[in-house]
């Protein structure tokens, strides 16, 4: 596949994750607090569905990690604002195997497509391990905003949320500048910003 279909498909991946970011963030701005508005967990699904892609067309392990796991927790908040069921029964089925059938595709493949995506020549030890870690404390954000969320009966996004969010984006957006990826880079850039406006009003408003 050409390089600039997968740059492309990277790109409105992160273009999704940001204007999720930038809804949200001038929604709460307009209400002095943070809200979680319904597009915002659409977003998350269609950006974590295209990203997961883009990781597996790039070889990339740590994001497809990162997008399988909090994949299904966006699925569950949609679940919570009860705007899972609006979708069709098919459509559903295939949301939920999507991620299950390209991870099974891939590793029974071929051997080569195991060792590009486990031993990605591009991708040192040290960096494979630094974008495994980033994107399991990336993805912890959401299986912390997941289990508070259950506890409340709702769809909520606290404090704690946009902390581990901001360590998270730091250390991704360092993976991406080893990684030369800037698809990555400026996704990430923008959340940062958001990340650490959002900590600011939960703090003043508090």
């Amino acid at each position: 596949m050409s390089n600039w279909i997968v740059i492309g498909i990277g790109a409105l991946a992160q273009i999704l994750f940001s204007s999720r970011l930038l809804l949200q963030w001038i929604l709460s701005e307009k209400q002095k607090k943070v809200l979680t508005p319904v597009l915002f967990w659409e977003f998350s699904l269609l950006a974590s569905f295209l990203l997961f892609v883009y990781g597996y067309l790039r070889d990339d392990f740590a994001i497809m990690l990162g997008q399988t796991i909090t994949y299904y927790i966006y699925i569950r908040n949609m679940q919570l604002q009860h705007q899972w069921e609006k979708f069709s029964k098919i459509l559903r089925l295939f949301i939920y195997l999507f991620p299950v059938i390209i991870l099974i595709y891939g590793y029974n493949n071929t051997v080569e497509d195991r060792i590009n995506l486990f031993h990605n020549e591009n991708i040192p030890a040290w960096l494979f391990i630094l974008g495994i870690v980033s994107q399991l404390l990336f993805t912890c954000r959401f299986i912390y905003q997941w289990i508070y969320s259950e506890k409340r009966k709702e769809s909520h996004l606290p404090l704690g949320f946009w902390i581990i969010s901001l360590a998270g984006s730091f250390l991704i957006l360092t993976y991406a500048v080893f990684r030369k990826d800037i698809v990555l880079f400026a996704g990430q850039l923008t959340g940062f910003i958001v990340y650490f406006r959002n900590i600011v009003i939960i703090k003043k408003h508090s």
